[in-house]
């Protein structure tokens, strides 16, 4: 089930995000994630469309949306493979059609979910807080 958001889950998600984190963005230094994690708190939930995906009765991923832009798409990466990060892609595309991702060059498990949901790279730029590179996507 994907559903709207809820502040109730707040705790869940940003676990879930660190998790997934962990996985997808091993490059990242540990004074970048936690300024993130007071980000997710006070900043990108608050003001994203996000929706949750439950697994079992419990969040167990979610996608953030700004206007058509995927401000983030995370996965309990027990969940990896299952098809559910493609369901939350799905959910996203019929709410906003067209979608544009960004992700850093190095996030190989999240190059490789866009690049195979058939997401084409439109630019590349260097992230100035972290110093690597990210990559501009879009699906029509």
């Amino acid at each position: 089930m994907i559903r709207p958001y809820d502040p109730a889950d707040r705790e869940a998600i940003i676990s879930i995000w660190r998790a997934a984190s962990a996985v997808a963005h091993p490059f990242l230094s540990e004074d970048f994630l936690a300024q993130e994690t007071e980000n997710m708190r006070n900043i990108y939930l608050p003001h994203a469309e996000t929706w949750v995906l439950e697994h079992q009765g419990e969040p167990a991923g979610f996608i953030a949306l700004l206007d058509s832009e995927i401000g983030g798409l995370f996965l309990d990466p027990n969940l990896h493979g299952t098809g559910k990060g493609r369901a939350m892609l799905t959910h996203a595309r019929g709410l906003k059609g067209a979608l544009t991702v960004e992700v850093f060059t190095n996030n190989t498990v999240g190059r490789r979910f866009y690049d195979r949901s058939g997401f084409t790279e439109t630019d590349r730029y260097m992230h100035e807080a972290t110093g690597q590179e990210v990559i501009r996507m879009r699906l029509e």
